[in-house]
């Protein structure tokens, strides 16, 4: 097996503001800054932002910019979920809300009942569950 469960995976996909995106990332939910890029405009180039925990095996990627630029074209079922094993604090969404995100209800009553969903500023949607990772 080329991959295994220690594997590194990361998240990506466009933004249309980084510095808003960033806000909403790292002051609202407190990943850090792992890596940060500006392309300069040339062709092929465009800007980089990574963010996560340093002590985590993922990343979240968002790109703007560049030839090919692609707009987000979020939809209600693109979650990024993190499994929180306790109740959602209110401070915490207090804070996303402060920092660019909009607090929505799911399409899928699951997320509605076992976590909170925010949108961040491009859209894409990130729960916060209340319940355990469970590999079964």
């Amino acid at each position: 097996m080329p991959f295994t469960g220690q594997s590194h995976i990361r998240v990506a996909r466009p933004s249309r503001d980084l510095a808003e995106a960033e806000r909403f990332w790292v002051r609202g939910l407190g990943l850090s800054v792992l890596y940060r890029a500006e392309g300069g405009g040339a062709p092929g180039e465009h800007d980089l932002l990574m963010l996560g925990r340093p002590d985590a095996s993922w990343h979240l990627e968002l790109v703007h910019g560049g030839d090919g630029f692609v707009e987000p074209r979020p939809t209600e079922e693109d979650l990024l979920v993190i499994y929180l094993d306790e109740p959602v604090p209110d401070e915490l969404v207090a804070r996303l809300e402060d920092h660019g995100g909009k607090r929505v209800l799911s399409p899928n009553p699951y997320w509605n009942e076992w976590g909170v969903t925010v949108e961040d500023p491009d859209g894409y949607r990130l729960v916060l569950c209340t319940r355990a990772w469970s590999s079964s």
